[in-house]
């Protein structure tokens, strides 16, 4: 009896259980940091340096309770003057002779990350969208000169012209505003967003939108109805890498942010604990900074998976 033939696009069992073995322990591998991240936000300042790493620890909350409030050391008789604590956490800091003076600066440049990263992501993505399906759909004069321009931008690192953006948001004052750093993220978002925008418009068939016209649609109509439809795997694709620029970038929010405008990103190294970095504190920072961008890739998880093999396959 003949063996039955395999097909050249078709993996065959081996294949595949090999492709999954790899594919599993690389994800494996790749999450014991950001495992060990969440560990450590649920352990004591002692626990978190100790050597060897303890893996098996009693969890405790002491490092969220260190991110969202600001401490001083007393004495233990001022510590006794002030009678039995009121809450868990205040019993729980008491335990290292310290008192909570007030609540710390995360919050606020927690909310700074969100408004300034979403922010930045929607306009980079709404306008990305209007050039991408102008160079797509129209005549440009110099479109692909144009293209290059627009590209070359990504090429040069945003940190080499950190000085001269300085220097001008001093004097168009800017500094340590959530408006200027908006406008400084779409800006080297956008280029991204209109060359991979570009190729999901140039995937759709123009005669979708010419048989929308013919049947009343005006131009504008046509796009909205028939082509942004079409593009939403594009759009959410192209939102998270934006997001993930804006959301972890570093660089920027240190050298043009100070108070207002701070994002969480230098906020969070420097979380100063008794003695040295509050390790439990900044863990406990660092799960919370991910969850956003976790949580907004993991809603838009099947619109993305679309748009990274959109046009992959030609019928």
């Amino acid at each position: 009896m003949s063996k039955p033939s395999l097909s050249v696009t078709t993996a065959s069992p081996r294949a595949k259980w090999i492709a999954g073995i790899l594919v599993v322990s690389y994800a494996m591998v790749a999450m014991i940091p950001l495992v060990w991240i969440f560990m450590t936000g649920f352990k004591s300042p002692p626990d978190s340096i100790s050597y060897p790493p303890k893996v098996v620890f009693e969890p405790s909350l002491e490092g969220y309770v260190n991110l969202f409030t600001t401490r001083s050391r007393q004495t233990d008789e001022y510590i006794e003057s002030l009678g039995p604590p009121e809450t868990w956490y205040d019993e729980l800091v008491r335990k290292r002779n310290m008192v909570i003076t007030g609540p710390s600066r995360f919050a606020d440049r927690y909310w700074n990350s969100v408004v300034i990263g979403f922010g930045s992501t929607f306009l980079a993505v709404f306008l990305g969208t209007l050039a991408a399906y102008g160079f797509s759909r129209f005549k440009v004069p110099l479109k692909d000169d144009l293209l290059f321009f627009i590209l070359s931008t990504r090429m040069m690192p945003p940190i080499a012209v950190a000085i001269p953006i300085f220097l001008m948001y001093r004097e168009l004052g800017l500094s340590d505003t959530a408006a200027g750093m908006i406008l400084l993220y779409t800006t080297v978002n956008l280029s991204l967003a209109v060359w991979l925008l570009k190729g999901f418009v140039d995937e759709i068939p123009r005669e979708y939108e010419e048989a929308a016209v013919v049947d009343g649609y005006t131009r504008l109509q046509a796009f909205v109805k028939v082509v942004l439809p079409q593009m939403r795997a594009g759009i959410a694709a192209t939102a998270i890498f934006c997001l993930i620029f804006s959301w972890n970038e570093y660089a920027f929010a240190l050298l043009l942010t100070s108070g207002n405008a701070q994002t969480a990103p230098p906020f969070i190294p420097i979380i100063i604990g008794e003695g040295g970095l509050d390790w439990p504190a900044v863990a406990a920072g660092a799960t919370l900074f991910l969850l956003p961008v976790v949580i907004f890739t993991v809603m838009l998880r099947n619109q993305l998976l679309r748009g990274i093999t959109f046009g992959a396959v030609r019928k």
